[in-house]
């Protein structure tokens, strides 16, 4: 599982992050992040590349735990 941490960027930075990281075609992922656009953009992309997205809120951040 690619844990990605993308605290303290901002849109389209965490997009970019993720995509990157689903190049290699992994099962899994946990994105953090610390702000709702990214949350939102994120599991957004997720879901149209064919994952299901878990948000679980950690403090102030999110974590966004994405599974085939």
């Amino acid at each position: 599982m690619k844990k990605i941490d993308a605290r303290g960027l901002s849109c389209p930075e965490p997009v970019i992050m993720t995509k990157n990281a689903m190049a290699s075609r992994e099962a899994a992922y946990e994105v953090l992040v610390d702000n709702v656009t990214a949350k939102e953009n994120v599991s957004r992309f997720a879901v149209h590349q064919g994952y299901q997205v878990q948000v679980k809120e950690q403090g102030e951040d999110f974590l966004l735990q994405i599974k085939k």
